[in-house]
């Protein structure tokens, strides 16, 4: 079939995966770090908020803690050891220069081959509208990639320029080209979804296996007839 997926690209060792919020890898991308940090291959997890803005019945100041440690207890599930945080205000993320700086210095100080980020188009699979965040976000990533290999863009930034990110894979875009199997992951892909427990449970989502399942099974079908996770990827 002409939209079938690809199989996703292997010939890399370290990844660094920026996103939004907590939550968002784990809604995109889990079950392939799962089988990536399995493999032996380094995985780092930035995110730009602490995603304090997304309970509506407890304030930022207290959410946000609780959202840090879910973070960090769904990335520990799938291999993931360093969770870094910036303190961007979750809802109100503007692409700016000040972003491209933080996420170049990032990626001079991890160096990754693979950048992962979260679907940065207009709209998710399906049609929704995609968040001013999510859209942000991914764009100051793309141009921070550029920026990291510069030595004059941001001269005061610590490290040597870094050149080597030689893919960019983005999560639950509404343009997916290839896609990973997680036939032996898609347990802790789930269980590294369902230890964002406080947020589902403002979300008013009891169980997430039913609906993700579904996710996975339904991107299969382009995929071989295997639970798929989905990304769009661009080579550099």
């Amino acid at each position: 079939m002409d939209d079938d997926l690809q199989p996703m690209v292997t010939d890399w060792e370290r990844a660094l995966a920026v996103v939004a919020h907590p939550d968002d890898v784990e809604f995109g991308a889990a079950g392939a770090v799962a089988g990536w940090t399995k493999a032996g291959k380094t995985v780092t997890y930035m995110i730009l908020t602490r995603g304090e803005a997304g309970i509506d019945t407890m304030p930022p100041e207290q959410a946000a803690p609780v959202r840090e440690a879910e973070q960090r207890t769904s990335a520990g599930l799938v291999g993931v050891s360093t969770v870094d945080f910036l303190d961007y205000r979750d809802g109100v993320i503007t692409y700016s220069v000040d972003l491209r700086r933080d996420i170049a210095r990032a990626l001079r100080r991890y160096r990754p081959d693979l950048v992962v980020m979260y679907n940065h188009h207009d709209t998710f699979p399906g049609g929704k509208a995609n968040t001013p965040d999510h859209r942000y976000a991914g764009q100051a990533v793309l141009d921070a990639i550029g920026d990291a290999g510069n030595r004059w863009i941001f001269p005061d930034l610590e490290g040597e320029p870094w050149n080597g990110v030689r893919y960019v894979a983005v999560a639950n875009s509404s343009q997916p080209t290839h896609g990973v199997d997680i036939t032996d992951t898609l347990e802790v892909a789930i269980g590294s979804l369902d230890a964002h427990r406080a947020y589902l449970n403002a979300l008013g989502i009891d169980s997430v296996r039913e609906r993700f399942t579904a996710i996975v099974h339904s991107f299969g079908e382009r995929f071989g007839g295997r639970p798929t996770v989905p990304f769009e990827l661009y080579r550099r």
